[in-house]
């Protein structure tokens, strides 16, 4: 297991910022999001490309997620909301990352009166993403997202399902756990224990359990040893990725710690 750094934490700031923050960050992973100032495009690939190989760093890309919705029930957004991920994939793929990490979709105001019809939009969609996926030779990976939000997918139960719809499809698709989004949630250990052979990706933020509140580690009420023994037993070896909006610094001397102790 290695740590890893989101750039969510310096997502308000410009592009150029972020460029210079690779050239002086201390890990050897860094997750990079396409969003906002730090959204993709043929000339930041190119700049990413640079600043990766002159420090030999480990990329994952996470997906656009601002007004993105997969399950979109108006077909004139979800074809524009594809479209923005399709792009996203193709440039992402440029890159050479481990995984591209996207959000399950989520219901919408007529779901109601449309029973079901969202959860079968979110497979269609999938479905499509993995089909551009391979065409580009780009691993991808769902991430469980948390209550309140309506989404489709964020508890175990809904992965399970999940994956038993998708059929053959889900064996190309991996999980990501968002340890933060599971503790609102009280679901990490039956992600743990029900998708230990799925789970290729961890992010690491604290809350207190009411809130997606992205604090560092440590900040929050997250039994963070027990949950790195945890990882250890089932023989997680990638990346543990602090996914946290502040105390960068303090997140990760003490995830390095954490691992040594456990």
């Amino acid at each position: 297991m290695r740590p890893g750094l989101s750039t969510l934490f310096c997502l308000n700031e410009s592009f150029t910022a972020l460029i210079k923050r690779l050239s002086k960050i201390e890990v050897e992973h860094v997750e990079i999001v396409d969003e906002g100032f730090h959204a993709l495009n043929s000339h930041r690939v190119s700049m990413l490309k640079k600043a990766v190989e002159a420090r030999d760093l480990s990329l994952t890309v996470h997906a656009p997620f601002a007004d993105i919705n997969i399950a979109s029930t108006s077909p004139p957004i979800r074809h524009a909301i594809m479209r923005r991920l399709r792009k996203s994939i193709v440039l992402s793929a440029q890159l050479k990352p481990k995984y591209w990490v996207f959000h399950p979709g989520f219901q919408s105001a007529v779901s109601d009166e449309y029973p079901g019809l969202d959860w079968r939009i979110n497979l269609e969609s999938v479905r499509g993403l993995l089909k551009v996926a391979g065409q580009h030779g780009l691993k991808i990976s769902i991430e469980n997202v948390p209550d309140p939000f309506p989404f489709l997918l964020k508890r175990a139960d809904d992965f399970e399902k999940f994956y038993k719809n998708l059929g053959e499809d889900g064996l190309n698709l991996s999980l990501t756990l968002d340890v933060g989004h599971s503790n609102i949630n009280k679901q990490t250990y039956d992600f743990l224990e029900r998708f230990s052979e799925k789970i290729v990706h961890v992010h690491l933020h604290d809350n207190l359990g009411d809130y997606d509140s992205h604090l560092g580690i440590g900040f929050g009420n997250i039994d963070w040893l027990r949950l790195i023994k945890a990882l250890k037993k089932i023989n997680y070896d990638g990346i543990l990725l602090v996914e946290s909006k502040k105390n960068i610094e303090e997140s990760l001397r003490m995830l390095k710690n954490l691992v040594e102790k456990a």
